[in-house]
């Protein structure tokens, strides 16, 4: 008998995880029917960080804003604006105030259109990021509230614990795209087979990441360019309480929120910051 050994069978090896589709919110006038940085005007003042004709300027901005849709100057303005504003803000002060007032402010303004979206895309085992020129310090409670998976949004630079003025990473525009690109390799997503939705034409390089853009409340600008691409569009109407639906908006009990740097593929605007939430599975 041959005691040759004989060869064994070759080790094997998981499968490399097929890519995944994500569905990309914008959050102004697509999730929530406010601007989410001026809706915190009053609360910030009663905080003691503006004053009424900073309350004013913002209610004024607001309307702006729902009128007709900012244009790239005036969101220039207003960014300009508003980082100068928080110059010298504690931030520990501002994630005190965003906590205590959030669900009061917030949940009454988003749209159930938008909430019953996020649940279908959850349901399909899609991931649900949301991607917002707002501060990170808004954004990211509201994306908790909502269920998130991952949250892109500007990042203020900190020294000693306030804001310098200055902006680390401006979560608009073409930096959206950049981002969500640096997240997709990251996490694996499929872009061609994932969804974006936005208001605005500022956000047409997000709509054109993914292989499924969506126009919600489109701006005129938008409305021309969704029209001409034959992109579908959506209008969202219906704000409402999530207390008063029945929700199934993912909340986890161990929520957790972590700041990273994506790499060098964000190297072309400049430090890219997100926060992710990761949902809880089982073992």
């Amino acid at each position: 008998m041959d005691n040759q050994r004989q060869p064994s069978s070759a080790p094997s090896f998981p499968s490399p995880r097929p890519p995944r589709a994500a569905a990309f919110f914008d959050l102004d006038k697509t999730v929530i029917a406010k601007s989410s940085a001026l809706a915190f005007s009053r609360p910030l003042y009663r905080g003691g960080l503006i004053n009424r004709r900073a309350v004013l300027k913002s209610a004024y901005a607001q309307f702006v804003f729902l009128a007709g849709g900012a244009d790239h100057d005036q969101m220039e303005k207003m960014r300009e604006y508003l980082s100068s504003l928080c110059r010298g803000w504690n931030v520990q002060l501002v994630r005190e105030i965003v906590a205590e007032t959030l669900y009061d402010l917030i949940d009454p303004l988003i749209y159930d259109e938008a909430a019953s979206l996020i649940e279908e895309h959850h349901a399909a085992g899609r991931d649900v990021v949301i991607v917002s020129s707002s501060g990170s310090e808004l954004v990211e409670p509201i994306g908790e509230m909502l269920g998130a998976d991952h949250v892109i949004a500007t990042r203020m630079a900190e020294v000693d614990g306030c804001y310098t003025g200055e902006i680390d990473f401006y979560a608009y525009a073409g930096n959206k795209a950049v981002a969500i690109r640096a997240l997709a390799e990251i996490e694996g997503y499929d872009l061609e087979q994932s969804y974006a939705y936005s208001d605005s034409a500022t956000d047409l390089p997000l709509l054109e990441a993914v292989g499924r853009p969506y126009a919600v409340n489109p701006d005129r600008a938008l409305r021309r360019e969704a029209q001409a691409r034959e992109w579908p569009v959506l209008v969202f109407d219906r704000p409402v309480q999530l207390k008063q639906r029945s929700s199934s908006l993912r909340v986890s009990s161990r929520p957790v929120l972590a700041a990273a740097a994506v790499g060098a593929a964000a190297t072309a605007a400049g430090l890219v910051w997100y926060a992710a939430r990761r949902r809880n599975t089982s073992a």
